[in-house]
């Protein structure tokens, strides 16, 4: 019986208190709050990283503004690609 109450207070110290606000779902107005912040420009963008890389940010917006943020690096990326691609298009197409 010893053993039973030794191991569960030491059960007890080893579990890590999870903040509830920062780890529960996401409300539809919170959402509503979040989506309509994050169409801000410049604010949205500045918003998307603290967000994604803030300590006090709820987990299911954190991971939703980072998925954001690699979707904004990949459209970045490809239209950097395209522009490349249709600028020496143009060059080619005009230098005759």
């Amino acid at each position: 019986e010893i053993e039973k109450e030794v191991s569960s207070s030491v059960a007890k110290e080893m579990t890590v208190p999870v903040t509830p606000s920062l780890t529960s779902p996401m409300t539809i107005g919170d959402w509503m709050l979040t989506l309509l912040i994050s169409g801000i420009p410049l604010v949205g963008l500045v918003m998307l990283f603290v967000w994604a890389f803030g300590e006090n940010a709820n987990a299911n917006k954190a991971n939703w503004a980072k998925a954001t943020l690699l979707w904004m690096l990949i459209g970045l990326i490809l239209g950097a690609l395209f522009f490349a691609l249709f600028l020496s298009a143009a060059r080619t197409m005009y230098s005759r």
